[in-house]
């Protein structure tokens, strides 16, 4: 442990140098990694200016900067300055998101990050760099939350907008244990993105949520298998329906088949649908061909069952849920987006 907090600081401070760089009439006179008794921060950093002045830096440094650990980091450096009168707190992270720079900045907290944004400002001087990407967008915690088991929890929160939930019921609706529902609501709390208070919690940044998982999600980790009919999409997208009723096969339009139901917007040219049964007995008995090229029926076997929440029927076909049809049209080729964004504009929206 010590040699990763000794490895971190060593990129917070080669950071922050890159970043002082940037003003070349700074001259850094020295960087204690030893704080005072009196004053626990990370690193103290003297500075002289043009003017001959000297300037103290204050220094914290986390290994998250999400919303929730900036706040923190920034009521940290406030206290430490009224200890250090004079002194200028910079907050570092690994990547800090524009929520977060905000909450620096509206407290004359400065901050730097590994990515190479950062903004400084005192005195005379004003250093500030922002549009850098996240270099670890694919960091654990972003695995942990859009990982099958931790989308299920997202699926019943963005399902249930306005629900306030304690965590055995949130655990129960979604089908996960009490730890998974635990880790998500952490994962969320950093980010600020749900209220919590002593009834439970509830969603928060409902959109923000939705729009990191569209980007965290395509419908390709289902198994997909292409098929060709002659038949129109609504007929063959009526039998299959008809042949999953009868056989109590569990299945559900979604893409363009489950928007064209909810919000249709654009004309297509390939169903889409989810089922958990034998696909072959299915193709066989609709007498559908699978191709590798000119498909018009596209048919999914579900990565995860939650899929399948919130399924609705809209007459006697069953769709996927609003939040589900979105997600799978996101990133769709051929005018998905546009589906997508009449989903979320006339019927996801409505309900926040």
């Amino acid at each position: 442990m010590k040699k990763i907090k000794q490895t971190t600081e060593n990129q917070a401070e080669i950071a922050l140098r890159t970043c002082l760089e940037k003003a070349p009439f700074l001259r850094i006179e020295a960087v204690y990694r030893e704080p005072k008794v009196d004053l626990m921060v990370d690193f103290l950093v003297t500075l002289t200016l043009a003017s001959g002045n000297k300037q103290d830096l204050i220094v914290e440094i986390k290994n998250n900067g999400q919303p929730r650990i900036a706040r923190e980091a920034v009521n940290q450096l406030l206290r430490y300055g009224e200890i250090y009168p004079g002194s200028y707190g910079i907050f570092i992270a690994p990547y800090i998101s524009l929520q977060a720079a905000e909450i620096c900045s509206k407290d004359g907290i400065g901050y730097v990050d590994l990515a190479g944004n950062c903004r400084l400002s005192f005195d005379q001087v004003y250093i500030e760099q922002r549009g850098n990407p996240n270099p670890f967008s694919e960091k654990r915690d972003l695995r942990s939350l859009y990982s099958p088991k931790a989308e299920r929890v997202l699926r019943v929160l963005l399902c249930n907008p306005e629900k306030v939930w304690k965590t055995q019921g949130l655990a129960e609706e979604a089908m996960v244990s009490l730890g998974q529902v635990a880790n998500i609501k952490k994962l969320l709390g950093d980010r600020e993105w749900i209220f919590t208070s002593r009834d439970g919690f509830s969603l928060r940044a409902k959109e923000k949520l939705l729009e990191e998982w569209s980007e965290n999600y395509t419908y390709r980790k289902n198994k997909v298998r292409d098929f060709y009919t002659l038949k129109n999409l609504l007929e063959i997208e009526a039998d299959l329906a008809e042949v999953c009723n009868e056989r109590s096969i569990k299945y559900a339009l979604t893409g363009f088949s489950g928007a064209a139901r909810i919000a249709p917007a654009v004309r297509y040219q390939r169903a889409m649908t989810y089922l958990d049964g034998n696909i072959d007995d299915i193709a066989s008995t609709l007498q559908i061909k699978e191709v590798t090229s000119g498909a018009n029926l596209m048919i999914l076997t579900p990565y995860d069952d939650g899929v399948f929440y919130r399924t609705q029927k809209f007459n006697n076909i069953k769709i996927a849920s609003p939040v589900q049809i979105y997600l799978d049209l996101k990133g769709f080729r051929g005018r998905g987006e546009e589906a997508a964004k009449a989903v979320l504009e006339e019927v996801i929206r409505p309900t926040w």
